[in-house]
């Protein structure tokens, strides 16, 4: 048992990716669908599969490279609010990751988005993790 799923599939991408993987497969739950999602919709991965094979799934990641380096899209995924520490933020003080180049992950009262996206909406939330 895992004391934190969230820092768990952020190691497996991580891990995943450092190693030249192609695809990684990690236990389902809601909140990992959802980072999921936004990490496709943002480019860093390549396709995802939701796979219902016992009681709680798993997610297939299909992970992306550069076509001529070979050099793996992700190039750092951290976790930033911790079971220990959590760390929220405000609409007006959601983090910028290099500048507008990296996405940071808020969970907000309107669902799981990016920094970006929380503050068009104007709604803060728990920083989950930085991605660029």
């Amino acid at each position: 048992m895992f004391t934190d799923p969230i820092a768990d599939y952020l190691t497996r991408i991580r891990n995943a990716s450092r190693a030249g993987h192609r695809v990684v497969e990690i236990p389902a739950s809601k909140l990992k669908k959802e980072i999921t999602k936004i990490l496709f919709d943002q480019g860093y991965i390549l396709s995802y599969k939701f796979e219902e094979n016992d009681a709680q799934g798993s997610i297939k990641i299909a992970l992306k490279y550069d076509k001529v380096t070979k050099e793996p899209v992700i190039r750092q995924i951290q976790r930033m609010s911790t079971p220990g520490l959590r760390k929220y933020a405000g609409s007006q003080d959601l983090p910028r990751v290099l500048n507008g180049l990296g996405i940071a992950i808020v969970s907000t009262s309107h669902g799981v988005m990016t920094s970006k996206q929380a503050r068009k909406e104007n709604v803060g939330g728990e920083v989950l993790c930085y991605v660029y």
